[in-house]
């Protein structure tokens, strides 16, 4: 089975996101079920259909959040030492170098990402430019919206 990174920030959520569904929302669904039963004909009883559907969303859940935690490489920045290198979970000060502008990134798996938050996936074409570079560094990205360079301004682990 492959390992999948994950920080330990984006584990403690999945964590969490598991345990509520197991403590709250299953046994919640179980009993919207037992309530719509005991209203009698099911072939036409609109609320067991949609509990019914919302136990298979939360148990297809349940099941994905165990395996994506049963295959998680859990990694954390702060005991990280890479000497200076942009890796996994580092998070790294960057400035475009055409428009002077300056931007943090943390570098998180797939599941983690968000740009909201400047969560950045390992799988994205910067990360890939990213990996293994250091402080001082120019990399040249191929976005979307064309080639971009960027030069590496720090690379922190917290």
């Amino acid at each position: 089975m492959n390992t999948v990174p994950i920080t330990k920030y984006g584990a403690e959520l999945l964590k969490e996101e598991l345990q509520r569904l197991k403590s709250k929302e299953r046994p919640a669904v179980i009993n919207a079920i037992s309530e719509a039963r005991a209203q009698g004909d099911l072939s036409e009883n609109a609320e067991y259909d949609a509990a019914k559907e919302k136990q298979s969303f939360i148990e297809g859940r349940i099941a994905d959040l165990e395996g994506k935690l049963g295959a998680a490489q859990i990694i954390d920045p702060a005991l990280l030492d890479a000497e200076g290198r942009v890796v996994f979970a580092s998070t790294v000060d960057l400035e475009d170098l055409e428009s002077g502008q300056k931007v943090t990134y943390q570098i998180v798996g797939e599941d983690e990402a968000d740009l909201k938050e400047l969560k950045i996936s390992v799988t994205s074409p910067i990360s890939r430019a990213l990996i293994g570079k250091y402080a001082g560094d120019v990399v040249e990205v191929n976005a979307p919206s064309g080639p971009r360079e960027y030069e590496i301004l720090e690379v922190r682990y917290i």
